[in-house]
């Protein structure tokens, strides 16, 4: 079976080899006055595009993006995407792995859940401002080359993302904020583990919900319930494979841990109006 192209941040070329865990460049450099043209991938870090000028494309898990000024884009790991910048894009480049903050702490962890399901969040020019100082500053630090620079860069990058959310007009809602942590942790879930787990009984024991709980947050946070979210996730990975493999239909199957191929033909087809194959052929 053929994978999705996997781009590693590990073996990424990067000015610096200060840590395999993170790396920030500007986009000047790196398009060298050049259109920058990124064929379908996946990574397995967090990719954050901050662009402060400039024209493009960005497609995301099959979702068409342009980019604009002032705009920051975030991708989480294993997501599928194609990037388009034309030259003389500025901005930054931000890719890192979890690991790299410090996710023992809890809140730590849900900025990080928060920010990596933004995907687009245009920023007012005044608040953009004061995001990109974080990350001058942060690229300041790495480019400084000394290991023990490292910590300030972490604090830098954790409050960076901290103030990112707190842009997201979700972030005034407070009062709400217990719903979307643990929104936040069930899509996290789903997005991990659906090719083993597919029942909301199953999410629900995870969280330590009942199933009508889960619901209940479901339906307040997206409007649907969580068998629509596992379903939307299963389609979703089903369309990662069609498109960025060569794949035959019982191979994504199996990976998508459907022993039946005939049934996963049906429910494809029940959700996308297309059966796998009549889809594939529609988006070559």
């Amino acid at each position: 079976m053929n994978q999705i192209p996997f781009r590693s941040l590990s073996t990424a070329t990067t000015s610096l080899r200060l840590s395999e865990e993170f790396d920030i460049r500007s986009i000047e450099p790196v398009l060298g006055g050049k259109e920058m043209v990124q064929a379908l991938h996946r990574h397995d870090h967090y990719f954050l595009l901050v662009v402060t000028q400039g024209t493009g494309r960005h497609e995301c898990d099959f979702r068409p993006h342009p980019i604009e000024p002032h705009t920051i884009y975030t991708m989480r790991p294993g997501q599928v995407h194609r990037l388009q910048l034309q030259a003389g894009c500025t901005g930054y480049i931000l890719q890192f792995k979890s690991d790299f903050l410090a996710l023992g702490d809890q809140g730590a962890r849900q900025v990080l859940r928060r920010a990596g399901h933004l995907e687009v969040q245009r920023i007012q020019e005044k608040r953009y401002d004061a995001l990109l100082m974080l990350l001058d500053r942060i690229a300041e630090e790495y480019g400084a080359g000394k290991q023990a620079r490292l910590q300030l860069v972490r604090a830098y990058l954790g409050a960076f993302l901290s103030d990112l959310v707190l842009c997201t007009p979700e972030a005034s809602d407070q009062g709400n904020s217990y719903a979307r942590e643990r929104l936040d942790e069930l899509l996290e879930l789903i997005e991990t583990r659906v090719t083993t787990t597919k029942e909301v009984t199953a999410y629900a024991e995870l969280m330590h919900l009942s199933p009508f709980q889960l619901n209940a947050i479901t339906k307040a946070g997206t409007g649907r319930t969580c068998s629509e979210l596992i379903n939307d996730q299963i389609i979703l990975e089903a369309k990662r494979y069609l498109l960025a493999t060569t794949d035959q239909v019982g191979q994504v199957a199996d990976r998508l841990g459907y022993e039946d191929v005939s049934y996963f033909i049906r429910f494809f087809k029940k959700h996308t109006g297309h059966t796998p194959e009549g889809f594939r052929q529609k988006s070559a």
